[in-house]
């Protein structure tokens, strides 16, 4: 009842279509909200609609969009409506979509170095400042930008997909004490490694230490929205980010993740 009367009734899920995304979506509809899932895959995004919808008798809409562009992504929302034709007003954004180029910098595209910086900086950054306008009216709402435990330092093999990841956490942290006064939680999930479709597709030895399964972020995240402006979902990440931060030197954290990111590829089509 809380959520549903803090966040409700519509809520957006960015990236909504499998893996986390589908994860936060499955525990807002169990929380009995109506849903706005955005996502890139059309087939996975209608089949998760689709079964939230049956299963938790809420109102689903799947919408197919790139959020590498914003403009039109804006347009689509800003379209919104319910089935009794009203205009949609979403209270709770969850920003989960993101681009990871991996590998070494030196061999990282211009074209991929430009995705990574609209789907993980420029889409949040303005979806936030678009949708919180609404909020502020209301002074009520809530916001979940996806980090990761990548974001705390340098990460090789990934340095871009971190440095967007760092921007999310400092955003968060920011609009955090700016849009309390207002009513409105935010919150940045510095997440390890999820088992998700995406993290499957890079090649690994063994599973970093620390890696969850995706309906346990996406509960753990849920459950800390409205109580600080950081969360880091799992025992061993918590115990990972104090010491990358409070006890080790920069070039000794770096180094410690240059030897979990180091070996990521991504498996061939």
């Amino acid at each position: 009842m809380h959520f549903k009367k803090k966040y409700g009734p519509y809520e957006l899920v960015a990236g909504g279509s499998d893996g986390l995304g589908a994860a936060f979506a499955e525990a807002l509809a169990q929380r009995g909200l109506n849903l706005v899932l955005m996502a890139r895959q059309k087939d996975r995004l209608q089949a998760t609609a689709a079964r939230l919808r049956e299963q938790y008798r809420i109102e689903v809409t799947a919408i197919t969009a790139d959020m590498a562009d914003y403009e039109k992504t804006k347009s689509l929302i800003t379209g919104l409506k319910a089935k009794d034709g009203q205009k949609i007003s979403i209270g709770l954004l969850v920003y989960n979509a993101a681009f990871s180029p991996i590998g070494l910098f030196e061999n990282t595209s211009e074209e991929h170095l430009a995705l990574a910086a609209a789907v993980n900086v420029k889409t949040p950054l303005l979806l936030v400042k678009l949708l919180s306008t609404n909020m502020i009216q209301n002074k009520r709402g809530g916001i979940v930008l996806m980090s990761s435990l990548a974001g705390g330092q340098g990460s090789p093999n990934i340095a871009t997909y971190a440095a967007t990841k760092s921007f999310n956490a400092i955003l968060a942290e920011g609009l955090w004490k700016e849009l309390k006064p207002h009513g409105i939680d935010v919150i940045a999930s510095c997440a390890g490694a999820i088992i998700t479709p995406g993290y499957q597709q890079a090649e690994k030895l063994k599973p970093a230490p620390g890696t969850l399964k995706a309906c346990e972020v996406a509960e753990k995240t849920l459950k800390a929205l409205g109580k600080g402006p950081i969360v880091i979902p799992g025992a061993v990440n918590k115990i990972a980010r104090f010491l990358f931060t409070r006890l080790l030197t920069r070039r000794a954290a770096i180094g410690i993740m240059a030897k979990n990111t180091g070996t990521l590829t991504t498996k061939p089509d």
